[in-house]
């Protein structure tokens, strides 16, 4: 990419477009876009900042693209009826997927480091780009949510930095399988269980993805990606886990603390270790922290520094994040949307006192029909008996869908499991039970996927209860 080019992104407000979006107006493209949210009056200030960084934004019918230079980028979930797309085949534009451009770029850089997993992508690429960015090393930092380290007055929606071309750091995914078009020098795993594809589907992207690597990353606490481990030939291997004292690195000794937790890095080869106090909650993050530890180790930055960085990281937006406290109650806005990140949101949340009245919304009715034994499981196992689960049906913005199962399905069968469990009608319903339902002492977690607006519900339930609201400013 050495001559500016004239891209339009197709859902440019979306958490994968809008930072590759940024990445390529700062490298001096011609950004445009459209996007459902703005057609729909949603998410006003995303696109007040998008129009402020000089990025011109068209309604969703295609009369934004009217010329045959232009490039529209989609995510590989747009269908052929929209608009956008429709006007780029009677232009002669082309076409391509999000994840393939991402990939030019990521690929075309001398040091590059994937991370991939069900889980945990967006805080380990965060944590990793605070420590790569404290040491001074100026990366590259392509995520799929906001970084809060990164916010400033200027740049409030932080999901992305543009920095040094050859060094990028950037969270793969797995979903669609575009995980198979990286190249990584460094590929992180840290985790394998069953989200948008079948078990056997990713566990042959994901060996493919770490044995594509110079180096590869992972966790020993998860069985899937142990497993991998166990099979692997190569020298290049970095392995961490909070059990396992055979990994290369291992975290012992940890204290965790409302929003916070502390914890001890032993490095296997030589026997060193060095404290952690990290900002953020819960067993699941020292294993992200571990994660980004080894490619700061791998990509050669001491460990004691590394381990020092991270007592800054201030975490990613909407991850366990503390929306307000009033009158005894906790609000808690939360992306946990497949049942891993479920469980290990509830477990966070479990280690202090309080009953949970928790609010699920489904990312999808595709993802809630292909896991939906998975969140019976998970619910069923993972709430506590005074906990209370609250589902509208699954958030849609449009397209082709099979309603097969419902939010019903699912609470029904966790409730003949002797836990407590509604489908409600949406998320207003289930708004107005929350408040009357809630007592001191109640944590209120609002918990979803592909939905900014859930932010704002978060908000409202604050003002409810007789707290100001957050400034709007402030959600993504």
């Amino acid at each position: 990419m050495t001559h500016a080019k004239r891209y339009f992104f197709c859902g440019i407000g979306g958490s994968g477009m809008l930072p590759l979006a940024m990445i390529m107006h700062a490298r001096g493209h011609v950004v445009e876009g459209s996007d459902r949210s703005l057609d729909q009056g949603r998410t006003s200030q995303k696109f007040d900042y998008l129009r402020a960084k000089g990025i011109l934004l068209h309604p969703q019918d295609g009369s934004g693209i009217s010329h045959a230079d232009q490039i529209l980028v989609t995510s590989s979930a747009v269908e052929d009826t929209v608009p956008d797309v429709v006007s780029a085949r009677r232009v002669g534009a082309r076409e391509i997927i999000r994840a393939e451009l991402l990939a030019e770029l990521f690929n075309a850089a001398s040091n590059s480091i994937a991370i991939g997993g069900t889980s945990g992508k967006s805080t380990t690429t965060g944590m990793a780009g605070w420590i790569f960015s404290q040491a001074g090393l100026e990366p590259t930092i392509v995520n799929g949510a906001v970084m809060n380290n990164f916010i400033s007055s200027d740049t409030p929606f932080a999901s992305a930095v543009s920095g040094d071309k050859n060094l990028v750091i950037s969270e793969v995914d797995e979903s669609d399988g575009s995980i198979a078009r990286f190249k990584p020098r460094i590929a992180v795993l840290n985790n394998i269980s069953v989200d948008h594809k079948s078990l056997d589907e990713l566990r042959a992207l994901f060996r493919d993805f770490v044995n594509t690597g110079e180096t590869a990353i992972l966790n020993l606490d998860n069985d899937e990606t142990a497993a991998i481990a166990a099979d692997m030939t190569s020298d290049n291997a970095i392995t961490y886990s909070l059990t396992d004292r055979q990994a290369d690195l291992c975290a012992s000794n940890l204290s965790p603390a409302r929003g916070a937790i502390g914890f001890q890095v032993e490095e296997r080869a030589t026997g060193a270790a060095w404290p952690v106090n990290l900002p953020v909650p819960g067993r699941h993050n020292v294993e992200n922290a571990l994660a980004a530890l080894a490619a700061a180790l791998a990509s050669g930055i001491e460990l004691e520094r590394a381990c020092a960085f991270l007592g800054g990281f201030t975490g990613i937006r909407r991850r366990l994040e503390l929306t307000g406290s009033v009158n005894g109650v906790t609000v808690i806005d939360d992306f946990a949307h497949n049942p891993d990140k479920i469980a290990a949101s509830l477990a966070t949340l479990h280690e202090f006192p309080g009953r949970l009245l928790i609010m699920f919304q489904p990312h999808g009715f595709g993802p809630l029909r292909q896991m939906k034994d998975a969140f019976i499981e998970c619910f069923s196992e993972c709430l506590g008996e005074d906990d209370i689960l609250l589902m509208p049906e699954p958030i849609y913005f449009g397209g082709t869908v099979e309603r097969t199962v419902t939010s019903e399905d699912i609470a029904q069968a966790v409730a003949s499991r002797g836990r407590q469990a509604h489908a409600l009608a949406d998320r207003n319903a289930c708004g107005e039970r929350l408040l009357e339902l809630v007592r001191p002492g109640d944590q209120i977690v609002v918990m979803g996927a592909r939905d900014d607006t859930l932010s704002e519900f978060a908000s409202e339930l604050l003002g409810g209860l007789g707290a100001e609201p957050p400034a709007k400013t402030s959600r993504s």
